[in-house]
């Protein structure tokens, strides 16, 4: 099993470029891949969607890209238009609210730290020359991402077994109990019987044998605890599987879900209902730790 949360970073440097590439990913039903590029290798996109997407069945994956080209080929320009209009508007805004003297002027370090006035000004990257190095950055935080995601399944998968541990207990205390539902409704009938003053009936009489029949019948939990036997089986099989599980898991964590809630308005007993309250608070706690898993 695996974590659906995760996070690896990874970096690769050729020919004096460095390409650096971070992957995290969150809980999401479905798989998404967001990929975030510097322009001028945008091209490589769906390159790299296509790698992940071949690692991650579930959850919203983000991979962000940052690209420095050589020494030497890249320096910063001053967009002077934009820095004109950006200075006119501070001495607007000062002129506005009453500013006189040095206060209203705007200085050269205000303007450099206005959005687009410093350019980076560089030999575009070749999309085809970066491809491989991006291959090897993205490969590296693969590995790192893919490591943080079965550690942290190993943990859910030990909390989940645990949680279907309990399950068992507390489902081999209700098939113990079973049994003894009817003989104690036997107990209760023949005691209302006398108490009623109706000595005559015998413990053979066709009403009472009926009576037995139907409440058997009705209180008959033998194939829900089957059903719930089973699925604890596939939740062992998930276990072992190499494969993403998790949708599996929520399918199984309803039905065990419907099999408790039969179990507790068929069985018409306080100790069994007691357990079927214990089942549910694990259950519940099994349903959320599942969501997490891929």
């Amino acid at each position: 099993m695996k974590s659906m949360t995760g996070y690896g970073h990874g970096e690769h440097a050729a020919d004096g470029a460095r390409i650096a590439i971070e992957v995290r990913s969150v809980n999401r039903k479905q798989a998404e891949v967001a990929v975030s590029l510097p322009r001028e290798l945008e091209a490589l996109e769906a390159r790299l969607r296509d790698t992940v997407n071949r690692v991650v069945a579930r959850g919203r994956c983000d991979v962000r890209v940052t690209f420095e080209p050589p020494l030497g080929q890249a320096s910063n320009r001053i967009n002077r238009p934009l820095a004109a209009a950006f200075a006119a508007e501070w001495s607007a805004l000062a002129k506005e609210i009453g500013l006189t003297g040095n206060a209203a002027i705007p200085t050269l370090d205000l303007l450099a730290r206005c959005p687009g006035v410093i350019q980076a000004d560089s030999t575009p990257a070749d999309p085809e020359r970066v491809g491989p190095w991006a291959d090897a950055a993205l490969g590296r935080a693969l590995e790192g991402f893919e490591s943080m995601r079965r550690r942290e399944g190993e943990a859910l998968e030990s909390d989940l077994r645990r949680r279907v541990e309990l399950l068992r207990e507390a489902l081999d205390r209700v098939s113990a109990a079973a049994p003894e539902v009817l003989v104690r409704h036997r107990e209760s009938l023949l005691q209302k019987v006398k108490s009623a003053g109706l000595e005559g009936i015998a413990l053979d009489d066709e009403r009472l044998l009926k009576e037995m029949v139907l409440f058997a019948d009705r209180c008959d939990i033998a194939e829900e605890i089957a059903r719930l036997r089973s699925h604890f089986r596939q939740f062992e099989d998930c276990a072992r599987s190499t494969e993403a599980v998790g949708r599996k898991l929520d399918f199984l964590a309803q039905e065990m879900n419907r099999e408790i809630n039969t179990i507790g308005s068929k069985a018409n007993d306080a100790r069994i209902a007691a357990d079927v309250v214990a089942m549910k608070t694990e259950l519940e706690r099994f349903r959320e730790q599942a969501q997490n898993i891929e």
